[in-house]
């Protein structure tokens, strides 16, 4: 993990620390938030000024970032307690751990001081997801989600294609043959292929899961070139070079919601809040022709992903003094009053899902997401991230292993995988690597285990 954080520190040497910027001339106190550039954080960023008016002492500072540079930058300024961020925008794979080393406010206090916040209206496998070793909380979701197939109930029900309740990669595999039409600009699926443990490792690790491969074994023995991996690599570097969109090595979560939106792609597998992209009528041209079925699977039941974008503070701003007004920020962020002021400003489609059990008591929210609503609470409730494939393994996490140094080796593993993708080398070759960066890891969990 050190050297991981040596080399992100190189991001951020010279920049000046927002604890030292935090005092406005004005009186005015300064929150920097570091936030991921998806269309829930938009909105929020588009909807802070109700925040400010509300709130005449605290201006904020949004620092946008794409997914795969905010964990970069937001990890870096944590770990080594840079300070340049009051809030972070960090997930159920970070927050655990980060709370275990102490680098993040204990929310439990502030939760329970704030009236009307409610924490046990959290969805409880996402509030447990948040959680520390002592059990406090210390990240608030934003939103939750698992991971589902989304497919064109038109074009399925024009070639005669009916999948089952539980489909199978085989049978999304021979779905994606039927409907991929490159002369008329349809791809038979969108996958992600773009680099990042959080791009696609995503999608591909719970394929990994389902086709019962592992990365370890109990004993911290790297798989990454076991048969069952291997068919599962193959098989997903297959189904993107075979029926995948154009560019598919470069396709991330944005990329492929464009495409399905758009049209230009028969299925779309990634996350269960991708369902309030594709559904909405003034942005998306599939908006009510989309079917929703649970994540494939091949052995393993229940393979879909447990995931959920959140909001922490750093403990460098309890030690600047911010932390009481970014818990102002954090709370209204993710309150029960934030998702109806979403569906009433910009369309009920835009209310983060997956986080409060309230959310599904709004009735325009329940009419707008009658569609999607109920597999994504399904998914999330099944989703098992203490037992995430079918032999035991030393590590918990779905679509990620939550152990310090999956970010760095994920990302390798992941640059690999996406040349596969692109055409560059095998998926075979792209293991032979992979297999040894995860041994060198293995290596280390091996000799602390002596």
């Amino acid at each position: 993990m050190t050297a991981v954080i040596a080399v992100l520190v190189l991001a951020l040497s010279g920049c000046a620390g927002a604890g030292a910027l935090g005092g406005g001339g004005d009186g005015q106190q300064t929150i920097t938030i570091a936030i991921v550039s998806n269309p829930q954080m938009q909105d929020a960023i588009q909807l802070s000024n109700r925040f400010e008016q509300e709130n005449p002492g605290i201006r904020l500072k949004f620092v946008s970032l794409s997914e795969n540079e905010a964990r970069a930058k937001i990890t870096a300024s944590v770990a080594t307690g840079g300070g340049e961020f009051d809030a972070v925008m960090i997930s159920n794979y970070e927050t655990p751990q980060w709370a275990a080393n102490g680098w993040l406010v204990d929310l439990d206090p502030l939760m329970a001081r704030t009236p009307g916040y409610d924490e046990d209206d959290f969805i409880p496998a996402v509030r447990q997801a948040l959680s520390g070793p002592d059990g406090h909380m210390y990240a608030v979701p934003f939103y939750g989600e698992s991971s589902f197939l989304m497919y064109r109930k038109d074009l399925f029900a024009q070639a005669g294609i009916q999948l089952s309740a539980q489909p199978t990669w085989q049978e999304v595999a021979a779905a994606a043959q039927r409907l991929h039409d490159p002369s008329k600009g349809m791809s038979g699926i969108c996958l992600r292929g773009k680099p990042g443990w959080g791009e696609v490792m995503a999608p591909f690790d719970t394929m990994v899961n389902t086709f019962g491969a592992r990365w370890y074994d109990p004993q911290w023995n790297a798989q990454l070139t076991s048969p069952k991996f291997r068919e599962a690599a193959n098989f997903y570097v297959d189904l993107q070079r075979n029926y995948g969109v154009p560019g598919a090595a470069t396709a991330g979560f944005s990329e492929c919601g464009t495409e399905f939106s758009q049209g230009n792609a028969a299925m779309w597998y990634d996350a269960t809040v991708a369902a309030g992209i594709v559904e909405n009528p003034a942005e998306s041209r599939v908006a009510g022709n989309v079917g929703y079925a649970p994540a494939p699977v091949v052995e393993k039941p229940d393979s879909g992903w447990l995931y959920t974008w959140s909001l922490a503070i750093p403990k460098t701003a309890e030690e600047e003094g911010t932390s009481d007004a970014a818990w102002r920020f954090l709370s209204w962020m993710t309150s029960k009053e934030y998702g109806p002021m979403v569906g009433q400003e910009l369309g009920w489609e835009h209310v983060p899902p997956g986080a409060r059990q309230s959310t599904y008591q709004i009735p325009q929210y329940v009419e707008a997401s009658k569609a999607y609503a109920q597999q994504t609470l399904d998914a999330i409730a099944a989703a098992d991230q203490r037992n995430p494939s079918v032999e035991p393994v030393p590590y918990t996490g779905v679509q990620f292993l939550a152990i310090p140094e999956f970010q760095d080796m994920g990302t390798r593993v992941s640059q690999q995988l996406s040349a596969a993708v692109a055409g560059q080398q095998t998926a075979d070759e792209a293991l032979d690597q992979a297999q040894v960066y995860a041994e060198t890891v293995g290596e280390s969990y091996q000799r602390e285990g002596q």
